[in-house]
């Protein structure tokens, strides 16, 4: 090539994203697109050697909940810190667009109990310069970050600003509320929007304990809305369900009802259930046949189980809501772990009620069959003889004792481990069948929520780590698990510019350093705003992530490069 390149990275074994074997090569960067895959220019302007190192896409996100932070924060952590160049944003139908002014607390309220948001944090965060959704996309095209973002209008929102109340209340929606709600969703995917979101589980509610106002959304309203997808062209319907109304395969049908009248694809929350085990299998095996007859029809699961992290430095640990700990909560960390070092105290709160305290919605859910130490680095594959309640059968202990000295151990920084899905079997073996089919998505990070108690935003690196180079029982190809969250989560979305280490392809790329690869152990940070606490697992080895062409991060620091951008759908590109 006779042209100089605006970044070259040199000596890279690529891995592109398609699924085909490794190879090394120069990958060449011009104009924010990836100019050459080999025979690069002789220099670039900026160049990365990245002899040694693995070199591919930018990863994609399909599920995660930015909504918020988005509005205030240019750097959208911690999934620009695991490779995520893309974030679908809007999942779970939560977010803020479309709202009117009397109701932008009850889509905080919402999103404070559904995702783990702290409602003071969203209150002073968001300024609320919009109404429409297609105003609430111009907010967040006006900001920098370090990633792109494309947005879901949510049910919730769409619901509550139609029905008011009556959505509140759960009633049905009339045929001119779902007239209204259909026209609102083909306009904001026609602004932008990459779809729309629902959920159906109950699971999802206020902190008062309020469901979510699409809880009991009736098959008319679900297809009208969907039609909205199809007057608009493009978009695809995100949703969560409990799948028991009566039971998996009756609301797989209606789903797949819904599909077949809006023709557009269709993605899923599917998770392996500990009171359920067998459910997930139903529901892959209907999701495999309904893509088999040509229906998209797609479920995201998680690579790993998710779990709370219980500890000190969260909102929640086993003492919780016992009222000898909640006398001391309020202590500095240090403070807190001294006074629980006393015999005395230490004898109070082992012998008062955990669970009638409590405020935790989940505390019923959790036994100590099933926590664990988290340890550094961090197991999210521990064997069952770790547990908390093995421990304290091999010691004579009581669980909640072996449970309090964990909590105590390391100053109180350390976390006890607590799946709550995808380890019902005490193994990964759901997610590993689940990789084995090619209609599954892996996803389901929730990037940007659960801030208190779930760091899951490091799916990426987990997927790389544990499913490419640590897993006892046998590794899955690399080039498998890169292609899994770059051309088929890009793919699944709608995005035909990236995913794909090719001329004329989006620069977004990862330099990394396979084998120093790792996640760090959580942490704390007071960033939010007004001072808010959130968890945010780092990783180390990645030498360098580009969004657009621009280095955004180097050896997992951010450079202060902003090139990320609002994504705006195919149909309002056309």
């Amino acid at each position: 090539m006779g042209i100089e390149a605006d970044l070259v990275i040199r000596g890279g074994t690529v891995i592109d994203g398609t699924g085909r074997d490794p190879f090394e090569a120069d990958v060449a960067v011009k104009g924010g697109r990836i100019a050459a895959v080999g025979g690069a220019p002789s220099r670039g302007r900026e160049e990365i050697d990245a002899r040694g190192l693995l070199v591919t896409p930018g990863f994609v996100d399909v599920h995660t909940h930015y909504d918020g932070q988005a509005v205030w924060d240019s750097h959208l952590a911690p999934s620009a810190q695991h490779g995520v160049t893309t974030a679908v944003m809007g999942n779970c139908g939560v977010g803020f667009a479309p709202v009117r002014a009397a109701d932008r607390g009850t889509l905080i309220e919402l999103m404070e109990g559904v995702e783990d948001i702290p409602g003071p944090v969203l209150h002073q965060g968001l300024e609320f310069r919009w109404e429409s959704f297609a105003e609430y996309l111009d907010v967040l095209d006006a900001k920098p970050r370090d990633i792109d973002i494309c947005a879901l209008v949510p049910h919730a929102a769409v619901r509550v600003y139609t029905m008011g109340a009556r959505a509140l209340a759960l009633e049905p929606a009339n045929q001119g509320d779902i007239a209204a709600m259909r026209a609102i969703v083909a306009d904001a995917v026609r602004a932008g929007a990459f779809g729309f979101s629902t959920s159906r589980t109950i699971s999802h509610k206020t902190l008062k304990g309020d469901p979510t106002p699409t809880l009991r959304a009736q098959e008319d309203e679900l297809s009208g809305i969907a039609l909205g997808l199809r007057d608009a062209g493009a978009g695809f319907l995100e949703l969560v369900s409990d799948w028991n109304e009566p039971d998996p395969a009756t609301e797989f049908a209606m789903v797949r009802r819904v599909a077949e009248r809006c023709g557009r694809p269709v993605l899923f929350s599917l998770t392996a259930r500990h009171d359920r085990t067998q459910a997930w299998k139903e529901l892959l095996a209907l999701s495999n046949a309904a893509a088999a007859e040509g229906l998209p029809i797609r479920p995201v699961f998680p690579p790993r189980p998710i779990g709370i992290l219980l500890g000190f430095q969260g909102s929640q640990n086993p003492f919780s809501g016992t009222p000898s700990h909640k006398a001391i909560a309020h202590l500095p960390l240090g403070e807190r772990v001294a006074a629980m070092r006393d015999p005395a105290v230490r004898a109070r709160i082992l012998s008062e009620d955990r669970v009638s305290g409590s405020t935790f919605p989940l505390i019923t859910r959790l036994s100590f069959e099933r926590m664990f130490p988290f340890g550094d680095p961090p197991d999210y594959a521990p064997p069952r003889e770790s547990s908390v309640a093995a421990q304290a059968a091999r010691e004579g202990r009581t669980p909640e004792e072996v449970a309090y000295d964990m909590l105590l151990a390391d100053d109180g920084q350390g976390f006890i481990f607590a799946p709550l899905t995808n380890y019902g079997d005490w193994t990964l073996g759901a997610s590993a069948e689940l990789l084995r089919h090619p209609n599954t998505i892996v996803g389901l990070s929730d990037g940007g929520a659960h801030v208190g108690f779930i760091s899951d935003g490091s799916f990426p690196t987990f997927l790389l780590t544990y499913w490419g180079r640590d897993r006892p029982e046998g590794t899955v190809p690399l080039p498998e698990l890169v292609r899994r969250q770059t051309s088929d989560t890009a793919r699944a979305a709608g995005l035909t510019d990236r995913g794909v280490l090719a001329p004329g392809m989006k620069a977004d790329i990862n330099v990394i350093d396979f084998d120093a690869l790792a996640l760090e152990r959580p942490a704390m940070v007071w960033d939010l705003p007004g001072g808010g606490r959130r968890l945010l697992q780092g990783a180390r080895g990645y030498a360098a992530t580009v969004v657009g062409g621009t280095v955004t991060h180097r050896g997992g620091q951010a450079t202060g490069a902003l090139p990320g951008k609002l994504v705006r759908s195919a149909a309002a590109a056309g």
